[in-house]
């Protein structure tokens, strides 16, 4: 079954970090999706820009209604995604646990429609 493992950060946390703790976390990244690839569980990955560069579409009276971001103000914005392909929740949880996202941020895990 495929999951979205969705990463949710604090867009400012990198600005702050070291060059040295920078790369730590590309390291610790890069570890993460080796893992995924060599368990066979990989199907994609992508980092997202940063949440001023959303582009909001919505209906209104039949219309396009396009806004630009950021619109909600939290803590937290989407930064990234994994999608894996492993047999159940449990094992999606247990990748999602060993994400870097989850010790500084969210890792929401979301089964994917299969139609």
């Amino acid at each position: 079954m495929q999951y979205l493992l969705m990463l949710y950060l604090d867009e400012s946390g990198w600005t702050t970090m070291t060059p040295t703790e920078r790369q730590q976390g590309v390291a610790a990244y890069t570890a993460f999706a080796e893992a995924l690839t060599k368990a066979g569980a990989m199907k994609g990955s992508g980092r997202l820009q940063h949440s001023p560069s959303a582009t909001r579409v919505t209906i209104v009276d039949g219309k396009a209604r396009v806004l630009d971001g950021p619109y909600a103000e939290t803590k937290e914005q989407l930064g990234g995604y994994f999608l894996i392909d492993v047999p159940n929740l449990d094992d999606a949880i247990k990748w999602a646990a060993r994400c870097p996202a989850a010790n500084h941020g969210t890792v929401e895990v979301r089964p994917l429609w299969i139609t």
